[in-house]
């Protein structure tokens, strides 16, 4: 708040102490006093009128400055209210106390809604789990008694686990530290956990795969990582060339770090669209174009990535190659 304006809001104190001051004066004069006395009274007057505006001025300033200092240092702006002394001055404290009521009810329904998302994700989670114990019995079904049809359905399934599967990893999303272990694994364990996974995805579409020197030691969390790959390879088999289709995989060391790389000879992806593959429900074109593309796995790869304090690019040209970059830090870092 400026001077400017606190006078301004003080308009009518200072022309109600102007008309007493005048009153007073013509008072004095007509009882007999003389004008110089009339003259100091007057600037009297003015002057402690004048320093108690000042002092009400930098009193309301002070605390003004010490509630921009309390939003801007902390997070949660609605909590506000619970960090804010009361005001020294009489006209703000009912604002102050409404400001607490309403803090309070809003926090109310706050808890309220967190407790309806609580109790929902807990009931999506348990169907996922329910979901997919006759999606592996289908699965075995299917396994045991081969049709020529069997690669077909058995891909279906696959599909159909995944995207319960990625249902339940965007549940859990938000809450990654309460549902991981970060310790040193075998790249090369989870990167074949995946491909076999995959396995009639290969076979059914005859994509050529190169795994090269992938015998490495990372810090992540298996399960986790294992959803983040598996995104990135049924990307690759989805988005792949009709002729001699190929996905290579390797792993290299850098100076802080290891670095795994995915790459396939695919359709690629346009150059005005690589820096929105990590948004959320972004298809582009050709996942319009292909009708059973969500626009989330690239998206909960991201997310994830970074909650397990991994890297994660992509570098791609339009009907030539995409190639997914993973890297894992030394150490067992961890973001929350």
């Amino acid at each position: 708040m400026s001077l400017k304006d606190y006078l301004k809001s003080r308009v009518a104190i200072i022309f109600l102490n102007i008309i007493a001051l005048i009153t007073l004066s013509v008072f004095l004069l007509s009882v007999g006093n003389k004008f110089k006395v009339i003259i100091t009274i007057a600037i009297t007057w003015i002057i402690f009128l004048f320093v108690y505006f000042m002092f009400a001025y930098r009193k309301r300033r002070a605390y003004f400055e010490i509630i921009e200092k309390s939003v801007a240092s902390i997070d949660k702006k609605f909590l506000i209210s619970e960090v804010l002394k009361e005001p020294p001055f009489v006209e703000a404290k009912p604002y102050y106390y409404l400001l607490k009521k309403s803090s309070k009810s809003m926090r109310e329904e706050i808890n309220k809604e967190k407790f309806r998302l609580k109790y929902y994700k807990e009931y999506i989670e348990q169907w996922i789990h329910e979901v997919k114990t006759p999606i592996s019995l289908i699965k075995l079904i299917e396994e045991n008694n081969r049709t020529a049809k069997s690669s077909e359905v058995l891909i279906q399934l696959e599909e159909i686990d995944r995207y319960v599967e990625q249902a339940l990893f965007y549940a859990r999303s938000e809450d990654v530290d309460k549902d991981y272990l970060i310790k040193e694994i075998s790249l090369q364990s989870c990167v074949h956990s995946v491909i076999t996974r995959n396995k009639q995805g290969f076979i059914l579409n005859n994509i050529d795969l190169e795994i090269n020197d992938i015998d490495k030691q990372v810090f992540s969390d298996s399960k986790w990582l294992e959803f983040i790959l598996n995104q990135i390879i049924v990307n690759a088999i989805k988005y792949r060339q009709n002729e001699c289709p190929k996905i290579k995989i390797d792993a290299i060391d850098i100076k802080n770090g290891t670095r795994l790389i995915i790459e396939d000879n695919g359709i690629g992806i346009p150059s005005n669209e690589i820096d929105r593959v990590f948004e959320k429900g972004f298809t582009g074109n050709i996942g319009r174009i292909n009708s059973k593309s969500t626009g989330m796995g690239l998206y909960l790869c991201n997310k994830l990535c970074d909650k397990l304090g991994l890297l994660i690019d992509i570098e791609s040209k339009i009907n030539n190659y995409t190639k997914v970059i993973i890297t894992f830090p030394k150490g067992s870092f961890c973001k929350f």
